[in-house]
């Protein structure tokens, strides 16, 4: 793709897709800044995304026509599949990409990038929702931006502030261990990144921007919310399930010590909640299915019995994060304790039901112990939190010639977030 240059530093991409009309203009504006007022060896690399229109042709000529600009051409759309193509094959020390638009301050690079030179930091990113950031967007966009983050912080126990705004940077060493675990090629490949990134120990540095939107661009938000939640889903439920291997990451070049990064009360309670919805499905159709045969009571304590069993290992895997067999046992033992209790609030429903009308149908059984368990649901929250999973505080004690992670135990412990914030940059 491009001549090796070992003492590059810094390697700029631009991800572009059919940007005919602006990216001569907005490219030759970087390359100006970088030539001006970066004390750095750098390099813009244009990442066509399989355009098709003009761009292609017109990132050729940038390439032919200014030292120190390059053209790669991806033959599928992507910008998550572009950086991670151009990255992976990168020589540079610091890997960067800004949005095409250019929609972020370039003043704002030089303090992107002087953490990662330094090795003081591994990822680093540009904030629009820090106190000193300067933005010019609809209130729309803002509010979709804020609640994401506020989404992603709460339910993924994360600190970053700002995970899609297209200014970014990353050491390649730290990309060389982050790029393969990414699987998303599209938008919420930044959020990919970042969150795995800070799960696996690794520091990310906010630098607070001035930001104006680009009131031409394509971005399809309905779509884009749509991915992204999917993508939340699938990788939180590939770190809770191992499937995304994160201590490999931190043993090589994380941050001590290092934790779990925590989930905060909000999330376990959507979490809870996310887990309770299912688990009250599963009895309802249970309790249907096997009414009957062994009539009402008999029928609602194996449907309970079933989803309890499947409720309390969700819980400790997803909503409380303990991972591995050691503790399981006495987990679903408590968990068993915990479902005779919500057993008898359900099983006491059904008396009162039968007591103040004989008689009732099989869809006002369900009904009233449809509404029964989801207070069962709460009091199990209750006893999981307080009880079952509860901390267990131990002094952290860091052996010489060993990690933190090598002491670390797979049962429910003390956390904190895992990346260490720094303080904003400002200008």
């Amino acid at each position: 793709m491009t001549e090796t240059n070992p003492t590059l530093d810094i390697d700029i991409v631009v991800p572009c897709y059919n940007e005919q009309d602006t990216l001569a203009a907005h490219v030759r504006r970087l390359h100006t800044f970088c030539r001006t007022s970066l004390a750095h060896t750098w390099r813009i690399t244009i990442a066509d995304n399989a355009s098709t229109d003009d761009t292609a042709r017109i990132a050729d000529d940038l390439a032919a026509m200014l030292d120190g600009v390059h053209a790669v051409h991806l033959p599928e759309k992507g910008r998550g599949r572009a950086l991670k193509a151009v990255w992976g094959a990168s020589d540079a020390r610091v890997l960067v990409y800004v949005d095409e638009d250019l929609s972020t301050d370039l003043a704002a690079l030089e303090p992107l990038v002087a953490p990662l030179l330094s090795g003081h930091s591994d990822l680093a990113i540009g904030t629009r929702l820090a106190g000193s950031s300067r933005v010019v967007r609809g209130g729309k966009r803002e509010f979709i931006s804020r609640s994401y983050n506020l989404l992603l912080r709460t339910t993924m126990g994360v600190s970053f502030s700002d995970a899609q705004c297209g200014f970014k940077a990353i050491t390649r060493q730290a990309a060389e261990h982050v790029l393969p675990l990414c699987e998303d090629d599209a938008w919420f490949f930044d959020t990919e990144l970042l969150v795995i990134a800070e799960h696996a120990g690794l520091r990310v540095h906010e630098v607070p921007v001035d930001w104006v939107d680009d009131v031409n661009s394509s971005v399809d938000i309905a779509s884009t919310a749509t991915e992204d939640l999917k993508g939340m889903w699938r990788v939180s439920r590939g770190l809770a399930t191992g499937r995304i291997p994160v201590a490999p990451v931190y043993e090589a070049i994380g941050r001590q010590p290092f934790t779990t990064p925590h989930v905060g009360i909000v999330g376990q309670v959507l979490r809870f909640g996310a887990i309770g919805v299912v688990s009250t499905i599963a009895f309802a159709v249970l309790y249907a299915l096997f009414r009957p045969a062994i009539g009402a009571q008999t029928a609602d304590f194996l449907a309970l019995l079933v989803t309890a069993i499947g409720n309390t290992a969700l819980n400790r895997r997803f909503t409380f994060g303990v991972r591995g067999r050691s503790g399981a046992g006495r987990h679903h033992v408590q968990g068993l304790v915990v479902f005779g209790i919500a057993w008898a609030i359900t099983s006491g429903s059904l008396v009162v039901l039968h007591a103040t009308a004989p008689g009732s149908s099989h869809g006002a059984e369900i009904a009233v112990l449809t509404g029964a368990n989801l207070l069962a649901t709460l009091v199990r929250f209750v006893l999981f939190k307080a009880w079952v999973f509860r901390t267990r505080r131990r002094p952290e004690i860091i052996r010489a010639g060993t990690t933190p992670a090598a002491e670390a135990t797979t049962e429910a412990l003390p956390v904190t977030d895992a990346a260490t914030r720094t303080a904003p940059t400002t200008r």
